[in-house]
């Protein structure tokens, strides 16, 4: 399917890595110039470097720190410089507490603040910068990467689970927003991706467990996705790009404000 993307800038937050970084992959493979910003100013060079030479289209990797508002717009800047107006953000970046939350009282409350600044205040310093500047060229779409612990009160890590909430609400908001100005505003919930961050949710699990009742992350995963994912199976990064590119094309002209979930099964709203 021809998703009509080529010659398009878009933008993708935490785009060194993981779902990020198969997001980028996925828009250069449509024909798309891709900005990797990422908190890994290096990493994102490779990324972009890779990309470009991959797909022949151009690539830029920027050194941001989304929580920082003054380090959205420099890269903004410094997008628009290298590639272009941008047409479409994809928001991925985001961190999780590092600990293990069942019980929440495992957590201290000190350990909400770096997590609820990166995931909730980061995409509200993106929206900032990145909207007006489509507000301006009247067109544009936005995706952020939420996940299905928004969802469902997960206790793995209330931290990032209730920062991925707030993403979801968030994003209805500026769905709600911008359509008036031609600018279409989803969220795509992953489910169980192997990703780093799913791997430090082991890691936690794992440091806090009697030795007896520890398992390899391999057990661990395998044995939570037979409970959890009707499909029975991993989602991979690549499934979930295919998700936040079509929604970024004309495709999806009509879906505006909806929260879809690319997870096996695991969220099933009746």
């Amino acid at each position: 399917m021809d998703l009509n993307l080529g010659g398009h800038v878009a933008v993708i937050t935490g785009g060194a890595s993981g779902i990020g970084r198969a997001a980028a992959r996925a828009f250069a493979a449509e024909g798309a110039h891709v900005a990797i910003w990422d908190l890994a100013g290096d990493a994102a060079t490779t990324a972009a470097e890779e990309i470009a030479e991959s797909f022949s289209v151009r690539a830029l990797g920027v050194s941001v720190d989304v929580g920082d508002e003054a380090s959205v717009a420099l890269a903004l800047d410094r997008t628009v410089s290298g590639l272009g107006s941008m047409d479409h953000l994809v928001h991925a970046a985001a961190i999780g507490s590092g600990r293990f939350g069942f019980p929440f009282t495992n957590l201290k409350a000190s350990d909400w603040t770096r997590v609820l600044h990166v995931n909730v205040i980061g995409m509200a310093n993106v929206a900032h910068v990145v909207g007006p500047h489509m507000i301006g060229r009247s067109t544009g779409t936005m995706v952020f990467v939420a996940s299905v612990a928004g969802q469902i009160g997960s206790q793995t890590d209330p931290p990032y689970s209730a920062s991925k909430a707030a993403n979801i609400n968030f994003a209805q908001c500026l769905a709600k927003d911008l359509a008036p100005e031609g600018i279409r505003v989803n969220t795509v919930c992953p489910g169980m991706v192997q990703t780093p961050l799913n791997r430090a949710v082991w890691q936690a699990w794992h440091d806090q467990t009697s030795p007896s009742d520890r398992l390899s992350y391999e057990e661990w995963t395998e044995r939570k996705i037979r409970a959890v994912v009707p499909l029975g199976r991993w989602q991979t990064p690549e499934a979930i790009a295919d998700m936040i590119v079509f929604l970024s094309s004309a495709r999806a002209e009509h879906v505006t404000g909806q929260t879809i979930n690319v997870d096996g099964g695991f969220v099933m709203h009746w």
